[in-house]
């Protein structure tokens, strides 16, 4: 369909070129593993803390699903903490004031802009947009902060410029719209360099990515004609002190399943090691406060079957506990034409790359989840943003482990067997905790299901797994029972601004720290300053004073042992905004 066109075609021309330029994987498939396997969790070796906008998807303006109701709860379900718009290559194509697209692009109805935030904001996420560089101005990008965070107030944090503006022709394969008379790296810098000007002038707390090659893949390595550098070194020598965060996308060139499931360990700390170089070699003394974001990723290979189901969290993890700040999966809904549809590992996999369907003719009803939405939602099971990611080490080949250390001193482990075949036994050994004596509780996304279970099975010390299936074991620690409930203090409360002068947006996420579910929260806290709220959203508030109280809406009003909701808010001020204190959650405290 020409909705999907500019994607599929990007994708199928890098692999192409890759494979071109002799920059293929590996296609060994990893040896078999035993039945048994030994895992290390050290929860005094802290990886890195889960960022607010960790867990990201994409979505697209040729989805007219984009804004329905369900959309926004379909990513909440899923933990999902970031919504990246307009959609991949779109958006070197896409205006924003008249949403439109230049080449006759389709574009669905109830795609605009400010549905697509309120839809973000319903799911208790964050935006990012990719702003117009290949058809674009540095004004047209700077109108769009404008319009977004001082007149609407919506407080948009991160914006990236072009999309994979490499592939604009300048190396031979050409797929990425843009229109300047020069493509090469460095008119890309010095581009991106006053966009970051303009942009950085309307609103200076914004934050600017480049986009870089991913390293390993086309074309990176490559000096195109008339350079004397690759695009990443040119890209970082002219702009690197002026950006905030580097952009790559990763897909994963793979011949067959069990290929697919080593990419995250063999390419990823590879790839931000590379990415990490590059950013202390060109970024200065700003280096340490460069991020990497990876806003575009998939397994590009059994989309819609148990594979990727856990590839995706095994390489969304990897990637935060290697120092990314952002993973967006592409996509929410994508859609196929239908013409390879095969079956893998007992399951029809549609060669859609959502993550729910679009209820093409082959395919189940739209919004069906597929196995990579199930993964992902396996996350909300380990941690949530704020929470640690600790060091865990297996002696299986086919065992991926991730550990998190939670804010209210439980420890949870996932456990992904890639062995298609065969249960793992695993004998699971702790450094820096004691956990508690107590059968612990398990939720586990079975091969080809179509929901998580819970149960309480297996011990501490030893869990089997069964083929092709992802658990998470949730342990309390010694000495006994839950460190609390929500009745007796057992929550936390993260919250996050973004301001202007007079003005503000707010993020307030409540998390249920404790072990027994919510049902029905009233949140209380106290502005230090003289912060007014004028527009909340997913909660119903009032404020007599500096004293507010927030209680749930209809849809949001419980909250599960070990999840969270959230709400926000826009307001004003005068003279002192300071964050709000003495947060209270159905009158008792919480950090």
């Amino acid at each position: 369909m020409p909705s999907r066109l500019p994607k599929r075609v990007a994708r199928l021309l890098s692999l192409v070129t890759l494979a071109a330029a002799g920059l293929t994987a590996s296609t060994t498939p990893p040896a078999s593993a035993a039945a048994t396997a030994t895992v290390s969790i050290d929860a005094n070796q802290r990886l890195a803390t889960i960022p607010a906008a960790g867990v990201g998807m994409n979505v697209a303006v040729w989805d007219g699903r984009m804004n329905d109701p369900v959309t926004s709860t379909l990513l909440k379900d899923a933990g999902v903490t970031a919504v990246r718009y307009p959609g991949g290559s779109y958006a070197d194509g896409y205006h924003w004031q008249t949403h439109t697209t230049e080449g006759g692009w389709y574009i669905a109805a109830n795609t605009e802009f400010d549905k697509y935030v309120a839809t973000t904001r319903a799911a208790g996420a964050q935006p990012i947009v990719t702003a117009n560089y290949g058809s674009g101005t540095p004004q047209e990008a700077a109108d769009w902060v404008r319009s977004a965070n001082i007149t609407k107030g919506y407080g948009i944090k991160y914006w990236e410029i072009g999309n994979e503006v490499y592939g604009n022709g300048h190396y031979g394969a050409e797929w990425e719209m843009d229109k300047h008379a020069s493509k090469t790296p460095a008119t890309y810098a010095t581009n991106l360099v006053q966009y970051a000007n303009a942009m950085k002038a309307v609103d200076p707390t914004i934050k600017i990515g480049a986009v870089l090659t991913t390293p390993g893949n086309w074309p990176d390595g490559i000096v195109g004609s008339g350079d004397t550098m690759d695009w990443n070194n040119t890209v970082m020598s002219i702009a690197g002190s002026r950006i905030d965060y580097v952009i790559v996308h990763h897909y994963p060139n793979s011949a067959n399943e069990g290929e697919l499931l080593t990419k995250p360990q063999t390419e990823v700390a590879t790839m931000t090691r590379a990415l990490r170089d590059l950013i202390t070699r060109y970024a200065g003394a700003n280096a340490p406060n460069v991020g990497i974001a990876v806003t575009e990723e998939s397994s590009n290979f059994a989309l819609n079957t148990s594979p990727s189901g856990l590839y995706a969290p095994d390489v969304y993890l990897t990637w935060l506990e290697n120092g990314a700040f952002n993973i967006d999966w592409w996509n929410l809904r994508n859609g196929t034409d239908c013409k390879n549809v095969k079956t893998i590992q007992g399951a029809t996999d549609y060669n859609d790359g959502g993550v729910v369907s679009s209820g093409e003719t082959c395919e189940p009803a739209a919004n069906t989840p597929f196995p990579p939405y199930y993964g992902i939602q396996m996350m909300t099971k380990l941690g949530g943003p704020g929470d640690t990611l600790v060091r865990a080490t297996s002696s299986g080949s086919l065992l991926s482990e991730h550990a998190v250390k939670r804010a209210n001193g439980d420890l949870t482990v996932m456990l992904i067997n890639k062995d298609p075949a065969n249960a793992a036994t695993v004998n699971l050994s702790y450094s820096g905790y004691t956990p508690s004596s107590a059968a612990p509780t398990v939720y586990s996304y079975l091969k080809n299901a179509s929901a998580i279970g819970t149960a309480t099975t297996g011990t501490a010390a030893t869990q089997t797994v069964p083929a092709y299936s992802i658990a998470v074991v949730r342990l309390r620690a010694g000495g006994g029972g839950d460190p609390g409930d929500p009745g007796t203090g057992a929550c936390r409360v993260d919250y996050t601004k973004s301001e202007w002068q007079g003005g503000l947006t707010a993020n307030v996420t409540i998390r249920n720290t404790g072990g027994s579910p919510v049902n029905g929260w009233r949140l209380t806290f106290t502005f230090p300053g003289d912060t007014r709220i004028t527009q909340p959203w997913n909660a119903n508030v009032t404020q007599s004073g500096a004293a507010v109280t927030a209680t749930n809406v209809t849809y949001n009003g419980d909250i599960p042992a070990g999840g969270s909701q959230s709400f926000g808010f826009q307001g004003t001020w005068s003279s002192n905004d300071a964050n709000p204190t003495g947060f209270a959650l159905n009158g008792s405290p919480c950090s």
